[in-house]
């Protein structure tokens, strides 16, 4: 009796003459090319979208977490209605997890340069709190990687967004005029007047975020509270909050809140995302289903493929199995053919995914329009996880489109196959 491995090598010899063209030569014929592509391209293809949108996802979060607290804590009303701050901070700090916490005023604003303005978010930030700085933006401030210190003229410093002084072509040493509409004055008519206060343009920051880059100025937080008309200083927008792990900022958040009570809302940056979030990761999915039906195609590419085979060589299986071989083993034979267009093809569509994926990564290859997408590049970002999930289902899809016409050639019976014309 031949032993298993002769076995196992008679049935991958016939298998792969019977993947061979009609003249028995070492190219495969014209459809299991077709299968072998339909396979490569589509698992080619699920890896680089699927790598596209994880690094779409993960560019996003870290630009959000460069420039946004983990945790957010306002009072209810108003956005400048948090009253004696620092006893609120100091209650905050208490709190397991809490790394730093800082006062910010937030208001919109009308950036004037002569007869020229643009909207703005104007973000007041304390730069004499001890201890660690609650964003990496205000961490840069603070070191003096981006300048808000004093100027030369006197007047209150302010960082603007690249593509804000881009847009209104300001440079570093020239002036401009803020004007908020928030606490607004009466005039000696009785009309509501906006306060407007000079500021000396010293620098600028990019983050990578379209929208932010064009619409967010940062000063001084006196400033901010002086051009509101808060004259005592302990009246702000609200308190950022920094975690240990942004991974924890949805648990400390709920901590503050149960701490302060009702009258404060603690809201952490995932909660102010989640909507953003939320479209990536439908997104995400919808285009891997739309991937994933093009290895289904292929798959019945193999299934019709193998088809052909069994109807190509009908007289040779019937002679084979007259000859003693077993059902089971013409039934190995077929299973082995679209295990090898099916690994194969998942091999090949690994590689060319993987080596896009670098391509795209390093050269940055694709650029894509901020204003839609907040980012001005294509990230890409392939996990392991990812691969073995996207391989592992290809070959399983194949293994299973082979079931069907192997069972087809093992339930042939000899005298009628070898009669077969």
């Amino acid at each position: 009796m031949p032993g298993r491995s002769s076995l196992n090598g008679l049935a991958w010899y016939i298998a792969r003459r019977y993947l061979s063209s009609n003249k028995g030569g070492r190219l495969l014929s014209l459809i299991t090319w077709i299968s072998l592509g339909g396979v490569t391209i589509g698992v080619g293809a699920l890896i680089i979208v699927i790598g596209v949108m994880t690094g779409m996802q993960e560019d996003l979060m870290a630009k959000i977490l460069e420039t946004s607290p983990h945790v957010l804590v306002l009072q209810q009303g108003s956005s400048l209605r948090m009253d004696d701050w620092s006893t609120v901070a100091a209650t905050v700090r208490e709190i397991d997890g809490v790394v730093a916490v800082a006062p910010f005023v937030l208001t919109q604003v009308s950036v004037l340069r002569g007869k020229y303005s643009q909207p703005a978010d104007m973000y007041g930030v304390a730069l004499d709190v001890s201890g660690p700085a609650v964003t990496e933006m205000e961490s840069r401030i603070k070191e003096g990687v981006h300048d808000l210190g004093e100027t030369g003229s006197g007047l209150p410093p302010v960082l603007l967004g690249s593509r804000l002084a881009a847009r209104m072509q300001v440079f570093r040493g020239d002036t401009l005029t803020l004007i908020a509409f928030e606490n607004l004055t009466v005039d000696v008519m009785g009309l509501p007047t906006p306060s407007m206060r000079q500021y000396e343009m010293t620098g600028t920051f990019t983050t990578g975020m379209y929208d932010y880059d064009v619409k967010n100025i940062y000063v001084p937080l006196d400033a901010s509270q002086e051009q509101l008309g808060i004259l005592d200083g302990n009246r702000i927008s609200g308190l950022s909050v920094r975690t240990l792990s942004p991974a924890d900022a949805g648990l400390v958040a709920d901590q503050i809140q149960e701490r302060l009570g009702f009258e404060f809302s603690a809201v952490s940056w995932s909660t102010t995302n989640q909507a953003l979030f939320s479209a990536l990761k439908l997104e995400k999915l919808a285009m891997g289903l739309i991937l994933f039906l093009i290895v289904v195609v292929a798959a019945f590419n193999i299934v019709s493929t193998l088809i052909m085979v069994v109807v190509d060589r009908t007289r040779e299986i019937g002679i084979l199995k007259s000859m003693g071989l077993a059902d089971r083993m013409i039934l190995r034979v077929f299973m082995l053919q679209g295990f090898w267009i099916g690994g194969f093809g998942t091999l090949l569509g690994t590689l060319l995914g993987l080596f896009l994926a670098w391509l795209l990564g390093t050269f940055e290859i694709v650029s894509i329009p901020p204003e839609v997408y907040f980012v001005d590049r294509l990230p890409v970002s392939v996990r392991f996880s990812d691969v073995v999930k996207i391989t592992s289902l290809s070959i399983a899809i194949a293994f299973i489109a082979t079931i069907y016409p192997a069972l087809q050639a093992s339930r042939l019976q000899p005298v009628d196959a070898i009669r077969h014309e």
